[in-house]
């Protein structure tokens, strides 16, 4: 759901101009980083599409105004200090000029379960042989769909007996056994992800 209040910023401190870190909504990966003013930050929250000053052309500027890769808001936030602008946006497309998704594209701007799940993915050309994930991406599916209740059932027992420690190893044990279903069952992550962000709305 989209935020239509502005959120307080303290515009005098920051000479009217404020950095704005724009991260998906989804995965919280960052996007980019822009500039405000007041007026871009209106605009946003007016029209539901990121809007920034831009300093080069000394104007407002919507992303995705030229080439139709617009960024829908879906929150605003700022910092502690009320001095710069958290954005949460549905990309429609690729975010950088470069025509990749961030600006900050590389590994260390991956949430870890994007991660893992490139990693498993990695392993569905490998040998059988090569590592256990392999050799459950290239196995029966029953096998996975058979660890994964497994997996479930000692969270639920570590929970009941509160060994948090234990919950959190077999969590770990979960997640990763579901990502590998995910993957053998070709079901991105994203799109899990998407259906839980549907149901909270």
């Amino acid at each position: 759901m989209t935020q239509t209040s502005l959120p307080q910023i303290d515009w005098d401190k920051m000479d009217n101009l404020v950095p704005a870190v724009v991260q998906h909504h989804l995965t919280g990966r960052v996007l980019m980083l822009g500039y405000m003013n007041p007026e871009a930050l209106a605009k946003t929250v007016e029209t539901g599409r990121v809007t920034f000053y831009s300093r080069s052309k000394n104007r407002l500027w919507t992303k995705g105004e030229s080439s139709g890769h617009v960024l829908e808001l879906v929150t605003l936030g700022s910092d502690c200090d009320n001095d710069a602008v958290l954005v949460q946006a549905k990309p429609n497309g690729p975010t950088c000029h470069l025509g990749v998704e961030s600006c900050f594209d590389d590994d260390a701007n991956q949430p870890f379960l994007n991660t893992l799940a490139a990693v498993v993915s990695a392993r569905r050309d490998a040998p059988a042989d090569a590592s256990y994930t392999a050799s459950l991406l290239k196995g029966n599916p029953r096998r996975v769909a058979q660890k994964v209740g497994e997996e479930g059932v000692e969270v639920a027992l570590a929970a009941a007996t509160n060994d948090r420690e234990n919950l959190i190893d077999e969590t770990a044990d979960l997640l990763y056994h579901l990502t590998v279903l995910l993957e053998q069952q070709q079901v991105p992550m994203a799109d899990v992800v998407a259906r839980l962000a549907e149901r909270h709305q």
